[in-house]
C-alpha cells in the first residue's frame, strides 16, 4: 500500500514565474506564437478563443516559457479572476502567457496529471492568497508555494490513476460539450435555413411578442458572496459560452437582506437574457435551476414570450440578422450599452403559423438534447469536484473506483 507524503507546493514545483510582457500583432507568421491570458481559463479549462499572438522578433520569449503539455496556470492578478487554476493537456500550437498569469511545472516526484489535479483542489485557498486594493489583487507567489500543501502517495503509479480517474470524467464532460457545440450549429443551420427559405416571413418588433424588463444594481454597500445559499445572482460572465444559464459552481449570492431589497428584478425559467452593457450581446435562455434568481442591471431579461419560443428568439439573437440588429441598437463610444427601448424595437422575422409550429417542433427535440447533456455534464462535473479533495487527501482508494 501506497505511503501518504506532505509537502508544500514549492517543494514539488521544478518551476513558476509568471509570463512575458507581449508584443502583440494582428497577424500570424512564422515568428509569432500565441499568448494566453486571464480570459482564457476558465472553469478549470484554458480557451484559446480569447489569446492574442505575440511577435518574437520584437521579444524573444524564455524557452522555459513557453508551455509545455502538463504545465499548469493560475491567474495572477485581478478581482474575482485571481487564482482560477487550469492545466494545459496539450499544447495545440507555441503558446506563452502574459504577465497577468503564472506557471508552474511539477518536479519528478509528481506525475504531472496528478500534479494538476492536486493544484486545482486548492482553487479555494489560491484565491484566497490574493493581495492588494480593489482592482489591483494580485496572487502572491511566495505564499502561494509556501501555504498550499500537497498530499501525494509516493508510488507513481497510484498517482498516475488518480490522474487517469479524473480525467476520464473530463474527458466525458468535454465530449458532452463537443456533441452540444454540434447541436447548437445544427439548431442555428435550421433555423437559418428555415427563415431564408420562406417566402412569407413578415418583420414584428421584439416589444410586440414578449416583456422585456432591467435587471438590478446591488444596493450600496452589498457585495455578492461565495457561499451558495438559495438567493443566485447571474451577472454578465455567467452568459459566457451558454445555451442556458444554468446553476454552477461558478454562480455568485446575495445574502437575505439584499434578497429582499432587489427581489423585484428576479429571472423565470424560459426568460431569455441579453447582455446591454460592456460585452453587449451574450445572451442564454434561463434554466430552471435559476427560476427565482436576481439579475445584474447588466442584462435584460425578455420574458412572457407569446407566438415564438425562447429557443427560437434565441437563435434569431445569434443569427446574422439579430447580431447586426444588436449592433445597430448599441450606442456609447466609451462603454458600449444597449437601451432596453432599442431592444423592444429589435426586428423580430415571424414565419407563417404552421412553418412556424413545424421548426419550434424540431427545435425543441434538439435543444431538450443539449439539456440532457448540460444536466449529464453538471453532474459528472458535481462528482469530480466532490471526490477530488478526497482522492488527493488519500481519503479515498482510486482503485475502489471502476477507471
Amino acid at each position: 500500500m501506497a505511503k501518504w507524503l506532505e509537502k508544500t507546493l514549492g517543494e514539488v514545483t521544478a518551476f513558476i514565474a509568471k509570463g512575458i510582457p507581449p508584443k502583440y500583432t494582428e497577424e500570424e507568421n512564422e515568428n509569432t506564437i500565441r499568448v494566453l491570458n486571464q480570459k482564457c481559463n476558465r472553469n478549470f479549462e484554458i480557451s484559446y478563443n480569447e489569446s492574442r499572438i505575440h511577435d518574437c522578433e520584437k521579444k524573444k520569449v524564455p524557452v522555459d516559457k513557453m508551455l509545455r503539455a502538463g504545465d499548469v496556470l493560475i491567474n495572477s492578478t485581478g478581482t474575482g479572476t485571481a487564482g482560477r487554476v487550469a492545466q494545459m493537456v496539450e499544447v495545440p500550437v507555441p503558446t506563452t502567457i502574459d504577465g497577468h498569469m503564472i506557471l508552474i511545472r511539477p518536479s519528478e516526484e509528481l506525475d504531472p496529471i496528478y500534479y494538476g489535479y492536486a493544484v486545482k483542489s486548492f482553487q479555494s485557498q489560491i484565491e484566497g492568497l490574493a493581495e492588494g486594493s480593489t482592482g489591483q489583487t494580485e496572487i502572491n507567489r511566495r505564499r502561494l508555494q509556501d501555504e498550499v500543501i500537497i498530499r501525494y502517495p509516493n508510488d507513481k503509479l497510484v498517482q498516475k490513476n488518480i490522474g487517469s480517474f479524473l480525467a476520464n470524467i473530463d474527458e466525458k464532460i468535454k465530449a458532452n460539450k463537443e456533441i452540444n457545440k454540434n447541436l447548437e450549429q445544427q439548431a442555428q443551420a435550421i433555423f437559418n435555413n428555415a427563415i431564408q427559405q420562406s417566402k412569407s416571413v413578415t418583420y414584428v418588433k421584439l416589444g410586440s411578442l414578449a416583456d422585456v424588463k432591467g435587471g438590478k444594481r446591488l444596493p450600496k454597500g452589498a457585495n455578492l458572496m461565495s457561499i451558495p445559499n438559495s438567493h443566485p445572482y447571474i451577472r454578465v460572465r455567467d452568459l459566457n459560452d451558454v445555451v442556458f444559464a444554468s446553476l454552477s459552481a461558478n454562480y455568485k449570492y446575495v445574502d437575505d437582506e439584499t434578497q429582499k431589497a432587489i427581489s423585484r428584478y428576479i429571472t423565470t425559467t424560459d426568460d431569455v437574457l441579453i447582455s446591454i452593457v460592456g460585452t453587449v450581446g451574450l445572451t442564454a435562455i434561463v434554466d430552471k435551476s435559476l427560476n427565482m434568481a436576481n439579475l445584474t442591471e447588466n442584462c435584460v431579461k425578455v420574458t412572457k414570450l407569446h407566438g415564438i419560443s425562447p429557443e427560437y428568439l434565441l437563435l434569431y439573437l445569434r443569427s446574422q440578422h439579430g447580431s447586426e440588429e444588436i449592433k445597430k441598437g448599441t450606442v456609447g463610444a466609451v462603454q458600449a450599452k444597449l437601451p432596453i427601448k432599442n431592444i423592444q424595437a429589435l426586428s423580430v422575422p415571424l414565419l407563417p403559423q404552421s412553418d412556424l409550429q413545424l421548426l419550434n417542433d424540431t427545435l425543441k427535440i434538439l435543444f431538450h438534447q443539449l439539456s440532457i447533456n448540460i444536466a449529464e455534464s453538471k453532474c459528472l462535473t458535481d462528482i469530480r469536484d466532490s471526490l477530488l479533495p478526497r482522492l488527493m487527501s488519500g481519503e479515498l482508494d482510486v482503485s475502489e473506483f471502476d477507471l
